[in-house]
């Protein structure tokens, strides 16, 4: 069976074209020569190679038609001119760069027009053409950012024998990774920022504040989409942690786009002649990388990809298109939607961004059958809606469908049959409903299935339809009558009861159906509007015997411009007849002959038959009621201002909730998250002083949580609701003192599939908005996912409750419980409680592929058997589970030694890199660090004096996770967190790092300080030192030491023999005279013994330290005496050579 894939795709990236019979014509499949860089254009494809050929292919055929040689080194750059085909740049491997004029046109030979060596002996990384003018733009590994002009007879007369002077715009900090160009700017992107330059005027701008190390790319939007809108280009850059800023024109950062979790979704697979598309629908760990290069792929997508994967990114909505596996990448140049890759190996592809049905289209085009059914079974949902039937009709898919050979395709058939079955026709709606479109409208089919009719003013319809509201008036008049009538029959004159009759005489209504016969199912629905069309549930009329009206609204507010549906709906009004069981019966029995619309003023429990036979619940309708709410708030999402407003999302789930509350909730719990009925239906207001109030001893029950604390006969009821069956145990109460409530993992009553699937999407959806709008404003939250956790998508409620952990912990406390109550019938759960560790973790690893939810259930059980030695064996199942999950589950003690199991668990060089990977988001590396500094650490008495200052050889001192801190330290960061890093190391006593940090900081006096009162001469060596790098520095170092000196000797006579942190041994002491003597090894000792002087420092050098100079002296004479000997033998040698 072949895997269907998510709805959110709907594009592939497919290989039409095999280049390698090209390749092979060109003798560039051998290993001799290969293919080093590429370019492509409306008209070119140009390859470049290892031996200095640039061949040019006609893209019409695929034809070579020239060959440009270079003696100057392999080709390693190229560019097209993207407005003059007749102009092609490119790079050669020892610095030199040409612009060739192809002279086509006039079918001369192709000259260099233009050469630079401005960036010889540099490796060139970018070149760029101007969009107006002949020049081009070059950047190299050094920075260097410089322009070249092309002379050309095109610019007129002699303008072939000017030669324009290279000019050099800038040099940026490391090397060019990637240059753009866009209306008069020039986009710079180095290894650590982006630059953008006004090339007319001069003018430097720093896109963004913060740094970044590494190849990140950068690129203008496309001006053809941006022009046309009258705004100015956009630019995008490349950032950490598969992030990408969105900037204005002036370098200023709009918006940083997050693609991280967004790449967890499965990759969408390559569609090649090559081989079957095989689609692998498990869910991906979130994906932290570095973009090395960003480019503009239509008019709206951007471009990125990696060694192993290509990424199609739509920025205006921040989503990502899709992203594909496709390995060795080395580099992609791309014209429109079509991609060429060079791989490493050196050979091409020719690949296509295309809609799923467009693929399908040309594949039936080539007869690639397999291909083209794999792709209608992966993509149904783009393939079965009517609008694909213009381009893929049902006949060519029953004709792909025969093509399959059934003996070895039975399977594929088969998937096949039932996608064709699926298909809407292109006239989808039935002949009824065809017949029934006036002349006069006109009308067109939406994606959803819905019919939107659009009526012409003064048509015949327009007309029908004003008579059929002048009809529906009438009507209305004749109902109310009717009403009256009957109402006046059975009501007692009271005073309440008058003034309720005269409230509801002014919305007339009555209980019936309409057929509506363009209705796909006709299913038995009953229409309910109170003035606004929202459903109002009377909870104290059902609640004392009353039966719920279901009233119709007889204003028009359906859609009624088509003209059949018009004439059966007046016709239907017309000849209506006014069934007497349409209108309740006044029971007769004792006790029960009130009014309708008056409550009962006789207790419950005199009549408990006719109570009985009133509140029994009308599942079919609940179920028809809640479809109804349900598809009128995806509806509403559906509209991106109500879906990208919080507030708007917000107003429309508080509409469902209520719906949702009704059905399918407690029956004594009002709904959650709404300040009662009132709040979101204000015409209950209106409604309650019409009710007869109920007598005393009823009082209770019907008085509201919140006007009445004290527990009445509602909150007894709810208490019994929650108390469990042996009614001796309490259950666990919340910490406003109110009962918590179990959780419910399964519907309490059948659901179908389809309503089960669009109520999850809106309670997930609900209680991720509720979490995420703030403290103050979720109220209800935990309890609305304990009553409707069977709804909800336990891998976004994981997601979610990881990130609100430390503010909401009793989300994740809900969280866990419903998913042990769900897996607690699984095989693996006896595994567990027999308590053997290794058994229970073999079984996990015999349940993959895992569900996130399920295996964090299990791992919690580990947890609370086994504890820590359980969390280090968690990171088998990274990176199904995150450190996220572990952090909220586990004690911060135990969750540091799985974090440093993980990091060690990598290879050495791959190390820095992961950790680098799982700090997102950023303010973690802060936490972490305090959390590695606190555990199996020194005491900080042992490392710190009282005055905050270094102990004597307190850096000897062993810390539990010092390898972990030595990555954390040296990941990059930015300035501020560097800062706060050094403090907190500081103030914890760990100098290593602190040493580290404020070399990093360019705060070297204090780490010399640091080092003086450590007292250890090695920490001013390379690699782990800091090594003073002027003479200023060195008699810095040595006046500090000098003025140390004292209390460390203090120190050390209070250490004694013992030493536990280290050793007394004189040469390693950091003193005026060891100073001096590693100065002499650098200097020299007379210059050293200088410096020493001009320090005011007076030092009696010891036998063994004069020795040490008086040898250095002797070895400096010895040495120049060297030197002077070679240069004469070489004077000598250079005399006696002829001229």
């Amino acid at each position: 069976m072949v895997p269907v894939v998510s709805e959110s795709h709907s594009h592939v990236l497919a290989e039409f074209d095999c280049l390698d019979p090209l390749l092979s014509a060109l003798r560039l499949d051998s290993g001799r020569l290969k293919c080093t860089c590429l370019a492509v254009s409306r008209k070119w494809l140009a390859i470049g190679t290892s031996s200095g050929g640039l061949h040019l292919i006609q893209r019409e055929g695929w034809k070579q038609r020239l060959i440009l040689t270079h003696k100057e080194g392999s080709i390693t750059q190229v560019a097209c001119c993207p407005h003059d085909e007749d102009f092609i740049a490119v790079a050669t491997s020892q610095g030199l760069v040409v612009v060739w004029e192809l002279q086509l046109e006039r079918r001369g030979r192709p000259e260099r027009v233009s050469v630079s060596w401005e960036h010889q002996a540099q490796a060139i990384t970018s070149l760029c053409w101007d969009t107006t003018a002949l020049r081009v733009f070059v950047g190299d590994a050094g920075g260097k950012v410089s322009f070249l002009r092309a002379g050309s007879s095109k610019l007129g007369k002699g303008s072939a024998f000017v030669i324009f002077p290279v000019q050099t715009i800038t040099t940026v900090d490391s090397r060019v990774v990637q240059l753009g160009y866009a209306d008069g700017r020039l986009l710079v992107s180095s290894l650590s920022r982006c630059y953008l330059c006004d090339t007319e005027r001069q003018k430097f701008w720093r896109v963004g504040n913060k740094e970044r190390d590494g190849e990140y790319g950068a690129c203008f939007f496309p001006q053809s989409r941006v022009l046309a809108s009258g705004q100015a280009p956009l630019l995008y850059c490349a950032r950490p942690g598969s992030r990408i800023w969105e900037a204005s024109f002036s370098g200023e950062v709009l918006s940083t786009h997050q693609f991280k979790q967004l790449l967890a979704c499965p990759p969408v697979p390559l569609i090649s002649y090559r081989t079957e598309p095989q689609y692998n629908p498990v869910q991906r760990s979130p994906q932290s990388m570095a973009f090395p290069k960003l480019l503009c792929l239509g008019d709206q997508h951007l471009l990125a990809w990696t060694d192993s994967a290509i990424y199609i990114f739509t920025p205006q909505t921040g989503q990502v298109l899709l992203w594909s596996e496709v390995k060795d990448v080395v580099e992609v140049a791309v014209y429109r939607s079509e991609l060429f890759c060079l791989y490493g190996d050196g050979h091409l592809s020719h690949l296509s961004l295309l809609s799923a049905e467009r693929c399908v289209e040309r594949l039936l085009r080539r007869e690639a059958w397999v291909a083209a059914a794999s792709v209608c079974c992966m993509f149904q949902h783009t393939i079965a809606p009517s609008r694909v039937r213009k381009s893929i009709p049902v006949d060519r898919l029953d004709h792909l469908r025969s093509q399959l050979s059934s003996s070895t395709h039975s399977d594929l058939i088969g998937q096949l049959e039932e996608v064709i079955s699926k298909l809407e026709p292109l006239d989808s709606a039935s002949s009824s409903r065809r017949s029934s479109i006036s002349s006069h409208e006109s009308f067109n089919v939406l994606d959803c299935g819905i019919y939107r009719v659009i009526s012409r003013r003064g048509s015949q319809s327009d007309e029908e339809t004003s008579s059929l509201v002048s009809q529906s008036m009438l009507e209305e008049e004749r109902l109310k009558e009717f009403s009256f009538g009957q109402e006046e029959d059975q009501v007692d004159h009271d005073h309440q009861s008058s003034e309720h009759v005269e409230g509801e005489r002014s919305e007339p209504s009555l209980q019936f159906h309409l057929p509506l016969s363009f209705r796909p199912k006709p299913p038995r629905i009953a229409l309910q509007a109170v003035r606004d069309r929202r459903i109002v549930r009377r909870a104290s009329l059902a609640s004392e015997g009353h039966c719920q009206r279901l009233h119709l609204n007889l204003r028009p507010c359906l859609p009624l411009s088509v003209t059949s549906f018009v004439k059966k709906t007046t016709d239907k009004i017309n000849t209506l007849q006014m069934n007497s069981d349409i209108w309740l019966r006044p029971d007769h029995r004792e006790g029960a002959g009130q009014a309708e619309l008056a409550p009962s003023t006789a207790p419950l429990p005199e009549e408990p038959e006719h109570e009985v036979s009133v509140s029994q619940p009308n599942t079919e309708n609940d179920l028809q009621e809640l479809r109804t709410a349900t598809e009128r708030a995806v509806f509403q999402i559906q509209d991106p201002l109500v879906l990208l407003d919080p507030a708007c999302l917000g107003e429309a789930l508080e509409e469902w909730v209520p719906v949702l509350e009704r059905v399918l909730g407690p029956s004594v719990e009002g709904h959650l998250g709404v300040e009662g009925c009132e709040r979101v239906h204000p015409e209950c207001e209106d409604q309650s002083p019409s009710l007869e109030k109920p007598p005393a001893d009823e009082g209770e029950e019907n008085e509201r949580p919140e006007d009445s604390p004290a527990s009445g006969e509602e909150g007894h009821q709810r208490s019994d609701h929650l108390r469990p069956e042996g009614g001796g145990e309490e259950v666990p109460v919340t910490s406003n003192g109110a009962p918590s409530e179990p959780v419910l993992v399964r519907p309490p009553k059948p659901l179908p599939s389809d309503l089960q699937a669009q109520l999850g999407r809106l309670a997930t959806l609900f209680v991720e908005t509720r979490c995420f709008r703030g403290p103050l404003k979720h109220p209800g939250v935990a309890t609305f996912m304990r009553r409707y956790f069977f709804l909800l998508d336990q891998e976004r409620v994981r997601r979610m409750c990881v990130l609100s952990f430390h503010e909401h912990p009793e989300l994740q406390s809900s969280f866990m419980e419903a998913m042990l109550e769900l897996t607690q019938s699984n095989k693996v759960v006896e595994v567990i409680h027999k308590g053997d560790l290794l058994k229970s973790l073999r079984s996990l690893r015999e349940l993959q592929p895992w569900s996130a939810p399920h295996l964090l259930a299990h791992l919690h059980r580990l947890y609370e058997k086994h504890g820590e030695v359980a969390v280090r064996s968690f990171t088998q199942f990274y990176p199904t589970i995150l450190p996220s999950d572990v952090m909220a589950m586990a004690q911060p003690s135990h969750f540091l030694a799985y974090l440093d199991n993980l990091v060690q668990s990598r290879a050495e060089e791959q190390r820095s890199a992961f950790l680098g990977s799982l700090l997102q988001p950023e303010s973690l590396r802060q936490d972490w660090l305090q959390l590695a500094l606190s555990h199996d650490a020194p005491q900080q008495s042992d490392t710190l004096t009282s005055d905050g200052h270094p102990r004597w050889h307190s850096h000897f001192f062993s810390w539990g996770y010092g390898r972990f801190l030595s990555l954390l330290i040296r990941l990059p960061a930015d300035l501020d967190s560097k800062q706060i890093m050094a403090e907190t190391c500081r103030r914890n006593g760990y100098w290593t790092g602190y040493l580290y940090l404020c070399c990093e900081l360019q705060r070297r006096s204090e780490a010399f300080s640091a080092i003086c009162r450590l007292d250890d001469l090695s920490l001013l060596e390379e690699p782990k030192g800091v090594v003073p790098q002027t003479l200023d520095e060195w008699k810095t170092v040595i006046q500090m030491s000098q003025q140390c000196s004292r209390p460390l000797d203090q120190a050390q006579a209070c250490a004694g023999s013992s030493l536990a942190n280290g050793s007394a041994d004189s040469s390693n002491q950091v003193s005026p005279e060891s100073l001096t003597l590693r100065l002499a090894r650098v200097v020299g000792p007379d210059r050293a013994l200088a410096v020493l002087q001009e320090c005011g420092v007076e030092v009696e050098l010891r036998p063994h330290s004069a020795l040490v100079c008086e040898l250095l002296r002797v070895a400096e004479k010895r040495q120049r005496a060297l030197i002077q000997t070679m240069l004469e033998r070489c004077d000598r040698f250079l005399w006696s050579q002829p001229a």
